[in-house]
């Protein structure tokens, strides 16, 4: 059956799907990972850090290709990095979520050896299930 937005689910497979979703975001990974983005969001300061980090990076990128790189920028970039990594805030948001990426990436890996295809790139095409 089709709807205005694609095509609706089997009862069971809908079913699994919800269980499927209500594990993940229960499992802790997951739960980590949101935990530390919240406490990002919250951290004026530390977003404001990842900001200027970001914009050193972005200017680095751009002397790079125009060949204007300064040891000057090189080294504001790396008091930047240095800050941004000691920052706890900003450590616990990148750790748990490379621990959620890496989780999900099983969790994938797992589907697509049930299924017998590579799930993930299915997922990802436009126009796909």
């Amino acid at each position: 059956m089709n709807t205005p937005h694609g095509p609706t689910l089997p009862s069971h497979l809908s079913l699994a799907t919800g269980a499927l979703i209500e594990n993940l975001l229960a499992a802790e990974p997951i739960v980590a990972y949101h935990r530390a983005q919240i406490l990002f969001q919250a951290d004026a300061p530390a977003r404001a850090l990842i900001d200027r980090l970001s914009a050193a990076q972005a200017d680095v990128r751009q002397k790079q290709s125009r060949r204007e790189v300064a040891q000057s920028d090189i080294d504001q970039l790396r008091i930047l990095q240095g800050e941004a990594q000691a920052n706890r805030v900003i450590f616990d948001y990148v750790q748990t979520q490379q621990a959620a990426i890496g989780f999900l990436r099983e969790i994938n890996r797992e589907i697509s050896e049930l299924l017998g295809v590579d799930f993930a790139s299915l997922a990802k095409r436009p126009g796909c299930c």
